[in-house]
């Protein structure tokens, strides 16, 4: 069994990027998305895709994957696409807003990819569409409304 305490994300080796392959300057220190195995397929400004595998502990009391493993796998792309992947000195875009729509389930063993695209940006605020898919089948889709904001520590 995966140990999922906090200890172990901590330790976590991180978020697979392949060496010469896609590389997102705000995964190198994300124990969530380390957590949840992502695999960054694409990162680019405005378009990213990552890949996560669905785990036992990842499943809800009907043994299908929860909801919210598939928000959080949606949420971490519109992120990516979000945000430069060289990163910003002085500002990061964050979420304002997000929407999900389930259309099919996904289960144990399930390889899910998370695309997400640019649909428009005016000034500091921005409309992603990220879809989630397994195989030929989308089996989720989610709307996220961007801020760009200050860094602040």
């Amino acid at each position: 069994m995966t140990d999922t305490s906090p200890a172990a994300a901590a330790t976590y080796e991180g978020v697979h990027m392949p060496a010469g392959g896609p590389h997102h300057k705000m995964l190198e220190t994300d124990r969530c998305t380390a957590w949840l195995g992502g695999e960054v397929l694409l990162a680019e400004v405005g378009h990213a895709k990552l890949r996560m595998t669905v785990r036992p502990e990842m499943c809800n009391g009907f043994d299908i994957a929860h909801g919210g493993m598939i928000f959080t796998l949606a949420d971490t792309c519109f992120a990516m696409a979000c945000n430069n992947p060289e990163g910003e000195e002085g500002r990061i875009t964050v979420a304002s807003g997000a929407d999900i729509n389930f259309l099919k389930a996904a289960f144990n063993g399930d390889e899910l990819i998370a695309e997400a695209r640019l649909v428009s940006q005016t000034g500091r605020s921005g409309v992603y569409d990220v879809t989630v898919t397994r195989g030929e089948d989308t089996i989720a889709v989610f709307r996220g409304r961007s801020r760009t904001v200050p860094l602040s520590n």
